[in-house]
C-alpha cells in the first residue's frame, strides 16, 4: 500500500491550498462577505468562481472532456480535503453539494444528449441543481423503495406527478432537478429517476424549511407536485429503475461528503490549536496540560482513520466496485469525528469558541446534520452489520 500522491496530484493540492489560504479563509472574517443564510455573498461566489477557473482547480470530480479536471475520486479525497478547509472552499470550486453528486451521477447515468442538456450548465456553473427525493411522513425517506408516495403516471409521452417533497437541498434558486417518483407498484423496480427544469409548470416551492444550522445556498425546502409534465427522454437509465440511479448518486455524494468533513474537522483543530499554545491558566500554557494533549490526539487520530476509510471507499469506487459497506462505515465515521472535532475546539477555546469571534459555532450546528443527511448513521450500521452476518470471516478479506 502506497499512500504517497503522485507529483502532478501534490502540485494540484498545494494550488488548492494556497487558494483556499489567500483567498478564502481571508474573506470569511469579513462580515460584508456573508450573503443569505450564512454563506458567501452571491456577486463574490461569482467572481471566485471565475478566479478558480482561471487557475485550473475547477470541477476535479468531472470529465475533461466535459470540462472538469478528470481527477479520480481517491484524487478528489485529497482535494476536497484541502478545499473544505473553508465554508466557502466547495462552492468556489464547483464541488459542493447537492451539485457535486447530481453532477457526478448525471455522468454516469445520464445519455450524451442528456448530458449535453443537464450537466454541462451545472459543470460550467450556469444554473443549479437539487435532488428531489425525501418526503414528509408517511412518505420516503431512509427508506424510498417501500415508502415512496409521490407518483408518476404515464401519458402520451410523458409523466404526470403527483405528491409531495422536502428537505430538498438548494430547490430555491435551482434549474435542474432529478427527481424520483414512484411509476408502478414492483417491488423491485418502482421507482423512476426523471429530470425536470425550474421553469415547467406543475410544481412549486411550498417553503423554504428553517433549519437549526446553517443552510446552503438555495435552502432546504418543501416542494409540491400537482400534474409536472416529464417527458419519457427524460428519464435516467429507464423507467424503473430509479434505485439504481439513487444508489449510484447517493454512494459517491455520501463520500464526498465525508472528504469535506474531513477538512472542516482539520479546520476546526488549526482554529483552537494556536489558542491552546498562546493561553496561559494556573501558571501553565494549556497545550502543556496532559488532558488538553489527549483531547487534541483523540481528535486527530479520528481524522486520520477517517481518512484512511474514505481512501479505500474512494479507491473500491474508483475500480466499479459498489463499496456499500466501506461507504457507509466512512460516513459513521466521518460524522462522528466532524462533531469531536469541533466539539473539542470549542472546548479548548472556552467562551472564545463559543462565540461568533470565530467559525466554531457555526460548524458545530452544521456538524449535527452530518449523522442525518444522505442516510442516518443508524441506517449505515444496518449496512455494515448486514455485511458482517452475511460474509462472516469475508467482510475482512483483503481486496
Amino acid at each position: 500500500m502506497d499512500f504517497r500522491l503522485s507529483p502532478e496530484l501534490e502540485e494540484l493540492r498545494r494550488r488548492v491550498v494556497d487558494f483556499v489560504d489567500t483567498r478564502l479563509l481571508p474573506l470569511e472574517s469579513d462580515p460584508a462577505s456573508f450573503g443569505e443564510g450564512e454563506h458567501i455573498r452571491e456577486d463574490l461566489l461569482v467572481a471566485l468562481r471565475a478566479e478558480a477557473k482561471r487557475a485550473g482547480l475547477w470541477a476535479p470530480q468531472v470529465s475533461r472532456a466535459r470540462g472538469g479536471l478528470g481527477r479520480s475520486l481517491a484524487d478528489c479525497a485529497v482535494l476536497y480535503e484541502e478545499m473544505a478547509r473553508s465554508r466557502f472552499g466547495p462552492l468556489a470550486f464547483n464541488c459542493a453539494a447537492p451539485d457535486d453528486g447530481n453532477m457526478l451521477c448525471l455522468e454516469l447515468c445520464a445519455s450524451e444528449a442528456q448530458k449535453d442538456r443537464w450537466l454541462d450548465p451545472i459543470v460550467r456553473g450556469e444554473v443549479r441543481s437539487a435532488i428531489v427525493m425525501t418526503e414528509p411522513h408517511p412518505g420516503a425517506g431512509s427508506d424510498p423503495a417501500g415508502m415512496m408516495r409521490t407518483i408518476a403516471e404515464r401519458r402520451n409521452g410523458h409523466y404526470r406527478v403527483f405528491g409531495r417533497k422536502w428537505f430538498i437541498t438548494g430547490a430555491q434558486g435551482a434549474k435542474h432537478f432529478i427527481l424520483l417518483a414512484r411509476t408502478s407498484e414492483d417491488p423491485r423496480r418502482g421507482l423512476t429517476a426523471m429530470l425536470y427544469h425550474a421553469d415547467q409548470p406543475g410544481w412549486r416551492i411550498l417553503r423554504r424549511i428553517p433549519i437549526m444550522g446553517p443552510e446552503e445556498h438555495g435552502g432546504h425546502c418543501e416542494l409540491e407536485f400537482d400534474g409536472l409534465e416529464v417527458p419519457f427522454e427524460n428519464v435516467l437509465l429507464g423507467e424503473g429503475l430509479g434505485m439504481k440511479v439513487v444508489q449510484i448518486r447517493l454512494g459517491r455524494a455520501r463520500l464526498t461528503h465525508c472528504m469535506r468533513w474531513l477538512g472542516m474537522a482539520r479546520r476546526a483543530l488549526e482554529i483552537c490549536e494556536p489558542y491552546v499554545r498562546e493561553r496561559e491558566a494556573f501558571g501553565q500554557k494549556l497545550i502543556a496540560r496532559e488532558s488538553v494533549r489527549g483531547m487534541l490526539a483523540r481528535a486527530a487520530m479520528a481524522i486520520e482513520v477517517g481518512r484512511l476509510l474514505v481512501a479505500r471507499a474512494a479507491s473500491k469506487l474508483d475500480l466499479g466496485d459498489q463499496a456499500r459497506k466501506e461507504v457507509s462505515m466512512a460516513k459513521i465515521h466521518v460524522a462522528d469525528t466532524l462533531h469531536l472535532a469541533v466539539d473539542t475546539a470549542i472546548q479548548l477555546t472556552g467562551a472564545l469558541g463559543y462565540s461568533r469571534d470565530t467559525p466554531l459555532e457555526w460548524m458545530y450546528r452544521y456538524a449535527r446534520q452530518a449523522r442525518l443527511v444522505d442516510g442516518a448513521s443508524e441506517v449505515h450500521a444496518m449496512v455494515v452489520a448486514r455485511e458482517l452476518l452475511e460474509r462472516g470471516r469475508e467482510f475482512f478479506a483483503w481486496p
